[in-house]
């Protein structure tokens, strides 16, 4: 289902256009030379939308410098107090995003007055670990149907204030309870959806976690923009929230280098190779293919759609383009001239 169109700054959120990529400040708030450097490795790394945690007036006072310095959209992201929330929606925040199980139904009420007169979209970020507590009595803890109604719930308040900018996450750190809750909910309403695992952890575990929820409900056409949730440098979320997707089709301007995993037939450095392949392609915005393959059993073959390809030998390589074999050479000078072509690839 197509969502309404949200915009977040100079980011539409939903009607159908590129899922956009979030990520989430970890510096003290107040201190603006440390979040300003944060935020411009955000913005090099390709953020689309960065949210900030606003604890107090002081981090208020502080991020009228990040909205004056930065292009890229800001949430505010606020807990508790909804009174902060109303302060950043009048500085000039993109988004704010609210939790509404620690906010009185009195907040939500003006807090929706606040927004509609600054034309500031609201987030209702709901959350596994702070789920109001009646949802979690009537469905004996935290479940799919409890976040989604929670979901609904906060809408329809926000709905009798006559706002309607609204979009919506409903996180959990279980991967199968999250992709419920979202299938769930997105069958409910025509607000865009905010993808995510929460507390997914750090490192190999934590991306797969996330890629799995993630890519899941992207690829049932589910989710408008999305955050990776990683303990750690917060760019690193971003690369991987790009990678996702990418992964599911949902981004084709970017260089895909594609490898074999190598078995006994492979008798060069292909690792080496897609390394350097790597290099000359990193941030290069074209929708291309390159094929490094092991062998010529079935290099050319699997790899036919690649703008060029190499597929190795004991002693030659052949160079292929779309599937055809174009030249094959010893297997030294093969590397170097396909890496030329590489390189002719990326600057044409």
């Amino acid at each position: 289902m197509i969502k309404r169109a949200v915009k977040a700054g100079k980011v539409t959120i939903g009607g159908g256009g590129e899922i956009s990529v979030q990520s989430m400040t970890n510096t003290d708030t107040a201190d603006i030379a440390a979040t300003c450097a944060q935020l411009t490795a955000l913005e090099k790394a390709g953020c689309d939308i960065a949210r900030l945690a606003v604890r107090d007036m002081k981090d208020v006072e502080a991020c009228r410098t990040y909205i004056d310095r930065f292009d890229m959209p800001l949430v505010a992201d606020i807990q508790f107090d909804y009174r902060l929330a109303v302060a950043c929606a009048d500085i000039g925040f993109a988004k704010v995003r609210f939790n509404p199980g620690n906010t009185s139904a009195a907040g939500v009420r003006e807090l929706a007055a606040a927004c509609k007169a600054n034309c500031c979209p609201i987030r209702i970020g709901i959350n596994g670990g702070s789920l109001e507590k009646d949802i979690k009595v009537r469905y004996g803890g935290v479940t799919a149907d409890g976040l989604a109604e929670s979901a609904i719930r906060t809408v329809r308040m926000l709905e009798r204030e006559s706002f309607s900018d609204i979009v919506i996450s409903v996180k959990a750190s279980d991967v199968r309870l999250t992709v419920d809750a979202y299938t769930k909910l997105d069958r409910l309403c025509g607000y865009p959806l905010h993808l995510g695992i929460t507390e997914s952890g750090s490192g190999r575990d934590a991306i797969v976690k996330s890629a799995a929820g993630i890519g899941a409900l992207l690829l049932a056409g589910i989710g408008d923009t999305i955050r990776v949730s990683l303990t750690g440098d917060p760019v690193h979320e971003v690369e991987v929230g790009k990678s996702i997707v990418r992964a599911v089709g949902l981004d084709k301007n970017y260089v895909e280098v594609v490898s074999c995993p190598t078995c006994a037939r492979c008798f060069y450095d292909l690792e080496g190779l897609v390394n350097k392949c790597k290099q000359l392609t990193e941030g290069v915005n074209k929708p291309l293919k390159i094929a490094v393959m092991g062998c010529v059993v079935n290099g050319p073959g699997e790899a036919s759609d690649a703008d060029v390809g190499i597929a190795g030998g004991k002693d030659k390589a052949v160079l292929f383009r779309k599937g055809s074999v174009i030249r094959t050479l010893p297997v030294k000078e093969a590397e170097e001239t396909f890496l030329a072509m590489v390189e002719e690839l990326v600057r044409g």
